[in-house]
C-alpha cells in the first residue's frame, strides 16, 4: 500500500471549497416566508376554482388551477362578507392576494384579498346564484304564495317617504279607487340600513292583522342601485310574511329577486 503526499496546490483547493450551509426546517420555512412577504404581496392570479369548501367558521378554502398546476387559497370570513357572489367549483376568477407559508407544515397558500368572476360581473353572478338557490327551495312556486284579495281596502306600503315613488303611488291609488286606507312604513331603499329597514317594515305589517296587502316599492335604477331587493334576507322576509306582498320595484325592464318571491 502506497501513500501519497498532498501537494500545496491541492491543500489550497480544499481550503477554498465553500462551506455547506445547513438549515433547520423551521429556519428554512421562515426564510421562505420572508421571501414571500417581500416579493409576492398583492399579486393577481387567474385560475379556476376547485375543491371549494365553506367552513363553519365562514372561511372558504379552495384551489386555483390551470391545465398544469394548482395553488391552495384561503378566503377569510371578513373578506368573504365583502364579496357579492359565492365561490364555487368550476368558476373562473381573478384573485388578488398575498402568498404566505404555513410554517408548521411547510405549505404555502394564497391569502385572498379580492375575488372577481371572469366574464359575468359579480353582482350578476350573485343574482343568478341566489335565484337558483331560492328556486330550488321552492320560494318562487305559485302554490306557496298567498292569494291577493280581489279589492283590498287596507294597504300597507314599505318605501322611502321622500321619494317620487310614494307620491306617484298615492296619486294613482286615489284616482282609481275610493275609500282606501293606506299606511306607510318609512324605509331606506338603498345603501346602509336599507335591508334592515325594509325587512322591519314587512315584519311590522305581518305581525298585525290590519293590512290586507303590502306593497314593497322603489323607483328604477342600475343593478347596483336595486341590489337591496336582491338580498336573501329580504327574499325570506317576503316569503315568511303572513300578508300578501306585491313587489313594485324598478321599471318594467328591471327584475329583482323580490319580484320572483312576492
Amino acid at each position: 500500500m502506497s501513500a501519497r503526499t498532498v501537494s500545496s496546490g491541492e491543500q489550497l483547493s480544499l481550503s477554498l471549497a465553500p462551506e455547506r450551509r445547513v438549515f433547520q426546517v423551521s429556519e428554512l420555512n421562515c426564510a421562505v416566508q420572508s421571501l414571500f412577504a417581500s416579493e409576492f404581496q398583492s399579486i393577481w392570479i387567474i385560475g379556476e376554482i376547485s375543491s371549494c369548501r365553506a367552513a363553519p367558521s365562514g372561511h372558504y378554502y379552495f384551489s386555483l388551477k390551470d391545465d398544469r398546476s394548482q395553488l391552495k387559497c384561503v378566503l377569510f370570513k371578513s373578506t368573504a362578507r365583502l364579496i357579492r357572489f359565492k365561490p364555487q367549483d368550476g368558476l373562473a376568477v381573478l384573485a388578488r392576494g398575498s402568498l404566505e407559508v404555513y410554517e408548521a407544515r411547510g405549505e404555502y397558500q394564497l391569502i385572498v384579498e379580492l375575488l372577481q368572476p371572469k366574464g359575468a360581473g359579480a353582482l350578476q353572478l350573485a343574482f343568478e346564484q341566489l335565484k337558483k338557490k331560492l328556486g330550488e327551495e321552492g320560494l318562487f312556486d305559485p302554490s306557496r304564495k298567498r292569494q291577493l284579495p280581489r279589492l283590498p281596502i287596507r294597504i300597507g306600503i314599505v318605501t322611502s317617504p321622500s321619494g317620487a315613488v310614494i307620491q306617484d303611488m298615492l296619486r294613482v291609488l286615489e284616482r282609481r279607487f275610493r275609500g282606501l286606507h293606506i299606511r306607510l312604513y318609512p324605509a331606506l331603499v338603498q345603501g346602509d340600513g336599507a335591508l334592515e329597514q325594509l325587512c322591519a317594515g314587512l315584519r311590522f305589517f305581518s305581525s298585525r292583522s290590519w293590512a290586507q296587502v303590502v306593497i314593497l316599492a322603489r323607483g328604477g335604477g342600475s343593478l347596483e342601485d336595486l341590489w337591496t331587493f336582491n338580498e336573501e334576507a329580504l327574499a325570506r322576509a317576503i316569503a315568511s310574511s303572513s300578508v300578501p306582498v306585491i313587489s313594485a320595484v324598478g321599471h318594467e325592464t328591471d327584475f329583482t329577486i323580490s319580484d320572483f318571491v312576492a
